[in-house]
Protein backbone atom coordinates (compact mmCIF):
# COMPACT_ATOMS: atom_id res chain seq x y z
CA UNK A 1 0.00 0.00 0.00
CA UNK A 2 0.95 3.60 -0.17
CA UNK A 3 2.39 5.34 2.60
CA UNK A 4 3.87 8.89 2.87
CA UNK A 5 6.58 9.20 5.25
CA UNK A 6 7.88 11.94 7.36
CA UNK A 7 11.36 11.26 7.00
CA UNK A 8 12.78 14.14 9.49
CA UNK A 9 11.97 17.77 9.44
CA UNK A 10 11.25 18.81 5.69
CA UNK A 11 11.40 15.71 4.27
CA UNK A 12 7.97 13.70 2.99
CA UNK A 13 8.27 11.06 0.97
CA UNK A 14 5.37 8.89 -0.76
CA UNK A 15 6.44 5.09 -0.44
CA UNK A 16 5.53 1.40 -0.51
CA UNK A 17 4.83 -0.63 2.65
CA UNK A 18 2.95 -3.50 3.67
CA UNK A 19 -0.96 -3.67 4.08
CA UNK A 20 -1.08 -3.98 8.14
CA UNK A 21 -2.79 -7.16 9.13
CA UNK A 22 -5.84 -7.45 11.80
CA UNK A 23 -5.13 -8.69 15.58
CA UNK A 24 -7.20 -9.07 17.99
CA UNK A 25 -9.56 -6.24 19.15
CA UNK A 26 -8.48 -4.43 16.26
CA UNK A 27 -10.39 -3.87 12.91
CA UNK A 28 -8.54 -2.53 9.68
CA UNK A 29 -9.77 0.69 8.22
CA UNK A 30 -9.40 1.84 4.27
CA UNK A 31 -8.73 5.22 4.73
CA UNK A 32 -10.90 8.28 2.95
CA UNK A 33 -10.09 11.48 4.44
CA UNK A 34 -6.96 12.66 6.51
CA UNK A 35 -7.49 16.39 7.77
CA UNK A 36 -3.79 17.86 8.13
CA UNK A 37 -3.64 20.43 11.20
CA UNK A 38 -0.71 22.50 12.96
CA UNK A 39 0.31 19.53 14.82
CA UNK A 40 1.51 18.03 11.48
CA UNK A 41 2.85 20.91 9.85
CA UNK A 42 4.72 21.71 13.28
CA UNK A 43 5.84 18.49 12.93
CA UNK A 44 7.26 19.02 9.32
CA UNK A 45 8.96 21.82 10.35
CA UNK A 46 10.51 19.77 13.44
CA UNK A 47 9.03 21.89 16.05
CA UNK A 48 6.28 19.73 17.33
CA UNK A 49 6.80 18.34 21.17
CA UNK A 50 7.06 14.87 22.04
CA UNK A 51 8.09 13.98 18.08
CA UNK A 52 10.74 11.79 16.86
CA UNK A 53 11.44 11.24 13.67
CA UNK A 54 10.90 8.72 11.09
CA UNK A 55 7.01 9.22 11.66
CA UNK A 56 3.76 8.74 9.66
CA UNK A 57 1.60 11.89 10.58
CA UNK A 58 -2.24 11.95 10.28
CA UNK A 59 -4.45 11.87 13.42
CA UNK A 60 -7.67 13.52 11.87
CA UNK A 61 -9.15 10.69 9.97
CA UNK A 62 -12.06 8.98 8.75
CA UNK A 63 -12.79 5.57 6.37
CA UNK A 64 -14.79 2.44 6.34
CA UNK A 65 -14.01 -0.82 7.55
CA UNK A 66 -12.12 -3.32 5.47
CA UNK A 67 -11.46 -5.81 8.05
CA UNK A 68 -13.03 -6.96 11.39
CA UNK A 69 -13.25 -9.88 13.83
CA UNK A 70 -16.67 -11.85 12.90
CA UNK A 71 -17.31 -11.61 16.78
CA UNK A 72 -17.63 -7.91 16.71
CA UNK A 73 -21.05 -6.56 17.39
CA UNK A 74 -21.18 -3.40 17.19
CA UNK A 75 -19.18 -2.75 13.89
CA UNK A 76 -19.27 -4.54 10.66
CA UNK A 77 -17.17 -4.54 7.55
CA UNK A 78 -18.55 -1.54 5.07
CA UNK A 79 -19.45 0.76 8.17
CA UNK A 80 -18.18 4.74 7.96
CA UNK A 81 -15.90 5.48 10.85
CA UNK A 82 -14.40 8.30 12.89
CA UNK A 83 -11.16 7.47 14.12
CA UNK A 84 -10.19 8.41 18.17
CA UNK A 85 -6.52 8.84 18.02
CA UNK A 86 -5.74 8.96 21.96
CA UNK A 87 -4.47 5.74 23.31
CA UNK A 88 -4.96 6.07 27.20
CA UNK A 89 -3.62 2.86 28.99
CA UNK A 90 -7.10 3.28 31.74
CA UNK A 91 -4.86 1.81 34.61
CA UNK A 92 -3.56 5.02 35.65
CA UNK A 93 -4.67 7.74 38.13
CA UNK A 94 -5.94 10.55 35.41
CA UNK A 95 -7.61 7.36 33.36
CA UNK A 96 -9.46 5.83 36.69
CA UNK A 97 -10.72 9.89 37.01
CA UNK A 98 -12.02 9.42 33.37
CA UNK A 99 -9.41 12.05 32.33
CA UNK A 100 -8.35 9.83 29.40
CA UNK A 101 -7.02 12.75 27.24
CA UNK A 102 -4.28 13.43 29.62
CA UNK A 103 -3.20 9.56 30.46
CA UNK A 104 -0.07 9.19 32.33
CA UNK A 105 1.47 6.99 29.25
CA UNK A 106 -1.02 8.61 26.20
CA UNK A 107 0.21 8.09 22.85
CA UNK A 108 -1.61 9.75 20.02
CA UNK A 109 -1.87 8.26 16.68
CA UNK A 110 0.19 10.19 14.31
CA UNK A 111 2.43 11.42 17.12
CA UNK A 112 3.69 8.96 19.01
CA UNK A 113 2.86 6.16 16.93
CA UNK A 114 2.46 6.14 13.27
CA UNK A 115 -0.88 7.93 11.52
CA UNK A 116 -2.89 7.88 8.91
CA UNK A 117 -1.59 9.59 5.86
CA UNK A 118 -1.47 5.90 4.01
CA UNK A 119 -4.13 4.05 2.90
CA UNK A 120 -5.13 1.36 5.41
CA UNK A 121 -4.48 1.80 9.55
CA UNK A 122 -5.31 -0.61 12.20
CA UNK A 123 -7.20 0.74 14.80
CA UNK A 124 -8.50 -0.63 18.55
CA UNK A 125 -12.15 -1.03 18.02
CA UNK A 126 -12.34 0.87 21.20
CA UNK A 127 -11.29 3.65 18.96
CA UNK A 128 -13.78 3.59 16.42
CA UNK A 129 -17.35 5.33 15.84
CA UNK A 130 -19.62 4.79 13.61
CA UNK A 131 -20.90 7.81 11.79
CA UNK A 132 -22.87 6.39 8.78
CA UNK A 133 -25.19 9.70 8.52
CA UNK A 134 -21.81 11.66 8.35
CA UNK A 135 -19.66 12.41 5.60
CA UNK A 136 -16.42 11.13 5.33
CA UNK A 137 -15.53 15.01 5.65
CA UNK A 138 -17.77 15.59 7.97
CA UNK A 139 -16.29 12.84 10.35
CA UNK A 140 -12.60 13.61 9.80
CA UNK A 141 -13.35 16.83 11.43
CA UNK A 142 -14.88 15.19 14.77
CA UNK A 143 -11.35 15.73 16.39
CA UNK A 144 -10.13 18.84 15.96
CA UNK A 145 -13.70 19.86 16.66
CA UNK A 146 -14.02 17.66 20.11
CA UNK A 147 -10.39 19.80 21.24
CA UNK A 148 -12.60 22.66 21.08
CA UNK A 149 -15.80 21.49 22.55
CA UNK A 150 -13.24 20.13 25.66
CA UNK A 151 -11.66 23.34 26.06
CA UNK A 152 -15.14 24.62 26.42
CA UNK A 153 -16.25 22.00 28.98
CA UNK A 154 -12.93 22.54 30.80
CA UNK A 155 -13.28 26.36 31.76
CA UNK A 156 -17.30 25.67 32.86
CA UNK A 157 -18.51 28.53 30.83
CA UNK A 158 -21.37 29.89 31.63
CA UNK A 159 -24.29 32.21 29.73
CA UNK A 160 -23.33 35.19 31.58
CA UNK A 161 -19.39 34.83 30.40
CA UNK A 162 -18.07 36.86 27.82
CA UNK A 163 -15.02 34.81 25.84
CA UNK A 164 -12.43 35.65 23.43
CA UNK A 165 -10.53 33.09 21.77
CA UNK A 166 -7.18 33.96 20.41
CA UNK A 167 -6.34 32.48 16.95
CA UNK A 168 -9.00 31.69 14.53
CA UNK A 169 -7.36 28.58 12.99
CA UNK A 170 -9.59 25.17 13.12
CA UNK A 171 -9.17 24.77 16.73
CA UNK A 172 -9.96 28.31 18.02
CA UNK A 173 -13.13 28.51 15.50
CA UNK A 174 -14.19 24.92 16.88
CA UNK A 175 -14.19 26.81 20.24
CA UNK A 176 -15.93 29.70 18.96
CA UNK A 177 -18.58 27.25 17.24
CA UNK A 178 -20.03 25.68 20.40
CA UNK A 179 -19.30 28.96 22.43
CA UNK A 180 -21.68 30.67 20.21
CA UNK A 181 -24.35 27.82 20.27
CA UNK A 182 -24.35 28.12 24.04
CA UNK A 183 -24.95 31.77 23.67
CA UNK A 184 -21.95 33.27 25.01
CA UNK A 185 -20.74 36.78 23.66
CA UNK A 186 -17.50 35.49 21.98
CA UNK A 187 -14.45 38.02 20.35
CA UNK A 188 -12.05 36.32 18.02
CA UNK A 189 -8.67 38.53 18.18
CA UNK A 190 -6.25 37.12 15.79
CA UNK A 191 -3.76 39.06 13.44
CA UNK A 192 -4.80 37.85 10.81
CA UNK A 193 -7.24 40.12 8.88
CA UNK A 194 -8.45 37.04 6.73
CA UNK A 195 -9.18 34.68 9.36
CA UNK A 196 -11.14 38.07 11.65
CA UNK A 197 -13.24 38.09 8.24
CA UNK A 198 -14.51 34.42 8.36
CA UNK A 199 -15.13 34.91 11.88
CA UNK A 200 -17.49 37.89 10.93
CA UNK A 201 -18.93 36.15 7.95
CA UNK A 202 -18.85 32.28 8.75
CA UNK A 203 -19.65 32.53 12.49
CA UNK A 204 -21.78 35.86 12.53
CA UNK A 205 -19.27 37.63 15.24
CA UNK A 206 -19.73 40.78 15.80
CA UNK A 207 -17.09 41.75 17.27
CA UNK A 208 -13.09 40.81 16.46
CA UNK A 209 -9.90 42.37 17.55
CA UNK A 210 -6.17 42.45 15.55
CA UNK A 211 -4.03 43.20 18.67
CA UNK A 212 -1.24 44.60 16.17
CA UNK A 213 -3.99 47.32 14.39
CA UNK A 214 -5.88 48.23 17.78
CA UNK A 215 -4.96 48.92 20.68
CA UNK A 216 -5.77 47.11 23.87
CA UNK A 217 -8.62 50.25 24.93
CA UNK A 218 -10.35 48.51 22.24
CA UNK A 219 -11.10 45.42 23.80
CA UNK A 220 -12.22 47.18 27.09
CA UNK A 221 -14.83 49.27 24.52
CA UNK A 222 -16.08 45.75 23.32
CA UNK A 223 -16.47 44.57 27.13
CA UNK A 224 -17.88 47.69 28.96
CA UNK A 225 -14.10 48.62 30.54
CA UNK A 226 -14.64 44.47 32.20
CA UNK A 227 -11.93 43.15 30.20
CA UNK A 228 -12.69 38.95 29.21
CA UNK A 229 -13.81 36.56 31.34
CA UNK A 230 -12.67 33.72 30.02
CA UNK A 231 -9.81 33.59 27.55
CA UNK A 232 -8.91 30.77 25.20
CA UNK A 233 -5.57 30.91 23.52
CA UNK A 234 -5.23 28.50 20.45
CA UNK A 235 -2.51 29.80 18.77
CA UNK A 236 0.23 27.32 20.14
CA UNK A 237 2.60 30.90 20.35
CA UNK A 238 5.03 31.76 22.72
CA UNK A 239 4.01 35.53 22.48
CA UNK A 240 0.67 35.30 22.22
CA UNK A 241 0.13 32.83 25.10
CA UNK A 242 1.80 35.15 27.28
CA UNK A 243 0.07 38.10 25.93
CA UNK A 244 -3.59 36.70 26.57
CA UNK A 245 -3.07 37.05 30.18
CA UNK A 246 -3.10 40.69 29.55
CA UNK A 247 -7.14 40.43 28.19
CA UNK A 248 -8.76 39.05 31.58
CA UNK A 249 -10.97 40.75 33.76
CA UNK A 250 -11.23 40.61 37.32
CA UNK A 251 -11.37 37.06 38.52
CA UNK A 252 -11.13 35.77 34.95
CA UNK A 253 -9.92 32.59 33.48
CA UNK A 254 -6.85 31.86 31.07
CA UNK A 255 -7.31 28.39 29.13
CA UNK A 256 -3.76 27.56 26.92
CA UNK A 257 -5.54 24.76 24.63
CA UNK A 258 -2.32 25.31 22.06
CA UNK A 259 1.07 23.66 23.18
CA UNK A 260 4.58 25.71 22.98
CA UNK A 261 7.83 23.90 23.00
CA UNK A 262 9.12 26.78 25.50
CA UNK A 263 8.09 28.77 28.73
CA UNK A 264 5.55 30.65 29.36
CA UNK A 265 6.17 34.06 31.81
CA UNK A 266 3.65 36.42 33.51
CA UNK A 267 4.29 39.13 36.01
CA UNK A 268 2.83 37.56 39.32
CA UNK A 269 1.56 40.37 40.79
CA UNK A 270 -1.18 41.14 37.81
CA UNK A 271 -1.90 37.64 38.03
CA UNK A 272 -2.25 37.71 41.63
CA UNK A 273 -4.21 40.51 41.85
CA UNK A 274 -6.83 39.13 39.54
CA UNK A 275 -7.32 36.24 40.99
CA UNK A 276 -6.54 34.61 38.02
CA UNK A 277 -7.73 31.10 36.84
CA UNK A 278 -4.84 29.43 34.60
CA UNK A 279 -5.96 26.55 33.08
CA UNK A 280 -4.28 23.72 30.56
CA UNK A 281 -6.83 22.40 27.89
CA UNK A 282 -5.51 19.05 26.02
CA UNK A 283 -6.83 16.78 23.24
CA UNK A 284 -10.65 15.81 23.94
CA UNK A 285 -12.37 12.45 25.46
CA UNK A 286 -14.84 10.34 24.01
CA UNK A 287 -17.59 12.03 25.53
CA UNK A 288 -16.58 15.08 23.23
CA UNK A 289 -16.13 12.93 20.30
CA UNK A 290 -19.87 11.92 20.74
CA UNK A 291 -20.93 15.77 21.43
CA UNK A 292 -19.24 16.37 18.37
CA UNK A 293 -20.89 13.82 16.27
CA UNK A 294 -24.32 14.71 17.81
CA UNK A 295 -23.95 18.44 16.85
CA UNK A 296 -22.74 17.26 13.36
CA UNK A 297 -25.41 14.87 12.79
CA UNK A 298 -28.02 17.77 13.77
CA UNK A 299 -27.15 19.73 10.80
CA UNK A 300 -26.84 22.94 12.69
CA UNK A 301 -23.62 22.92 13.41
CA UNK A 302 -21.54 24.42 10.68
CA UNK A 303 -21.13 25.01 7.01
CA UNK A 304 -17.86 22.73 6.29
CA UNK A 305 -17.09 24.15 3.03
CA UNK A 306 -16.01 27.50 4.82
CA UNK A 307 -13.97 25.31 7.13
CA UNK A 308 -12.23 22.73 5.38
CA UNK A 309 -10.42 25.68 2.82
CA UNK A 310 -8.12 23.65 0.42
CA UNK A 311 -8.07 20.00 -0.50
CA UNK A 312 -5.36 17.32 -2.11
CA UNK A 313 -5.62 13.37 -3.72
CA UNK A 314 -3.25 11.21 -1.57
CA UNK A 315 -0.75 11.18 -4.47
CA UNK A 316 -0.33 14.78 -4.71
CA UNK A 317 0.51 15.57 -0.45
CA UNK A 318 4.23 15.79 -0.82
CA UNK A 319 3.82 18.62 -3.34
CA UNK A 320 0.99 20.52 -2.02
CA UNK A 321 2.13 20.22 1.35
CA UNK A 322 4.88 23.30 1.00
CA UNK A 323 1.45 25.29 -0.24
CA UNK A 324 -0.18 24.45 2.71
CA UNK A 325 3.09 25.96 4.91
CA UNK A 326 2.78 29.22 2.96
CA UNK A 327 0.60 31.77 5.42
CA UNK A 328 -0.82 33.32 1.55
CA UNK A 329 -2.36 30.69 1.02
CA UNK A 330 -4.79 31.56 3.86
CA UNK A 331 -5.45 27.67 4.72
CA UNK A 332 -7.28 26.87 7.45
CA UNK A 333 -8.37 23.33 7.05
CA UNK A 334 -6.60 21.12 4.71
CA UNK A 335 -8.05 17.84 3.63
CA UNK A 336 -6.29 14.80 2.03
CA UNK A 337 -8.86 12.75 -0.12
CA UNK A 338 -8.61 9.09 -1.12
Amino acid sequence: MKQILCEKPQKLKLVQVQKPTIKNGYAIVKLKRIGVCGTDLHAYNGVQPYFTYPRVLGHELSGTIAEIEESEQELQIGDKVAIIPYNHCGDCLACKKGKTNCCQHLTVTGVHQDGGMQEYIAVPITHLMQVNDLSFDEAAIIEPLAIGAHAIRRAEVNEQDTIAVVGAGPIGLGIMLFAKKMGLNVIAIDINQHRLQLCREWLELEHTFNPLETSIDTLKEMTNGHMVDVVFDATGNKSSMEQSLHYIAFGGKVVFVGLVSDHIQFYNPDFHKKETTLLGSRNATKDDFIFVYESLKSREALDIEKYITHRACFEDTVSEFLKWLDPQENVIKAMIEL
